[in-house]
């Protein structure tokens, strides 16, 4: 007898370990498919995925789609975003149609998704799930949905016999009454929450993101750069960004973009920064006092704030307010 394959989309969220354990616990070998569109986490969650997806009865592969989901997806989608930046429909249309494309290098059989119907307003009704099926391009209905299978017509591993559809759930709506349930019955306690997984989706990130593109052709490298720090955009179109704590300095300090510059402070403790190459003499000599506005300076004091390719000599604003009016 055949032994079958399924790749899961995986977000490490409590529904997707559960349709994990749904498929797994039937015999099937899951392989947790985890499509790096660049947005997930601030933070480097391969390692915890890994964990969650193993505790689910899978294993785990994280693969690379930004350039792809640039390129094809983020500024363009057919039917639009969300309430911000986030085009939930095309987005998860784009992952399973990337995913249908490894079921033959992994020897897989069809696909499944941790996905509930009703759960999300806008990807996750009934006509969404069908919309992200087309743009799967799923005309062999391999897209397997094992958290609200029973609710939806039966899937070709269903019918084929691969998967027991009686052993598969019939959840729908917001409530997560059955699944925190099903994961105090299996022990865990570790995944992520609701809401916790696209930066897309939030406000302030969507507006550093509007505010990029709108200057800028937003690029593979400019995506950890958007994560962090404050971003202020200075008269001249220059970008601005300066980091908020020890922990963003030594993250921006690793961050490799050909479009900014680093700003260092010699002589004074504060932040670590980084400006648009592009940027114009009055850009830099603004950003130097916005700069020095963020540490303990003397207010009528000057410091050399120390460009790539030159120092700048300037004296902080005399509150913070005059730099925020400059924020994303």
């Amino acid at each position: 007898m055949k032994n079958f394959k399924a790749l899961a989309l995986f977000s490490g969220g409590l529904d997707s370990m559960l349709s994990i354990k749904l498929i797994s616990d039937q015999g099937i070998d899951v392989v947790a498919i985890n499509m790096n569109i660049g947005f997930g986490s601030k933070k480097n969650m391969s390692e915890i995925m890994k964990k969650r997806a193993e505790k689910a009865g899978a294993t785990f592969k994280m693969v690379d789609v930004r350039e792809l989901y640039l390129k094809d997806i983020l500024f363009d989608p057919k039917f639009g975003y969300g309430k911000h930046f986030n085009p939930c429909i095309d987005c998860h249309g784009f992952m399973f149609r990337s995913a249908k494309r490894l079921l033959k290098e992994y020897g897989a059989d069809f696909l499944i998704t941790g996905e509930v119907l009703g759960q999300r307003p806008m990807s996750q009704r009934a006509d969404a799930l069908q919309s992200v099926k087309n743009l799967a391009e799923d005309e062999d209905n391999l897209i397997l949905r094992p958290m609200c299978a029973k609710l939806l017509e039966p899937t070709k591993p269903e019918i084929e016999g691969w998967v027991d559809r009686e052993k598969l759930l019939g959840i729908s709506g917001r409530s997560r009454e059955v699944q925190i349930s099903l994961a105090q019955k299996f022990g865990w306690d570790d995944y992520e929450k609701p809401g916790g997984g696209c930066l897309l989706t939030d406000k302030y990130f969507s507006q550093k993101m509007s505010d990029f593109i709108k200057y800028d052709k937003f690029e593979v490298e400019d995506i950890q750069l958007i994560k962090f720090g404050r971003h202020l955009r200075l008269p001249d179109s220059s970008k601005l960004v300066i980091g908020r704590d020890k922990e963003e300095n030594e993250i921006l300090e690793n961050i490799k973009n050909s479009k900014m510059e680093f700003i260092k402070l010699k002589e004074i403790a504060g932040p670590l920064s980084l400006i648009s190459k592009t940027a114009t003499k009055e850009d830099r000599t603004l950003a130097a006092k916005i700069i020095l506005t963020f540490t303990k300076a003397n207010k009528n004091e000057e410091y050399d704030v120390v460009f790539e390719k030159e120092i700048v000599k300037a004296t902080p604003f005399e509150n913070r307010s005059k730099a925020m009016q400059y924020y994303v």
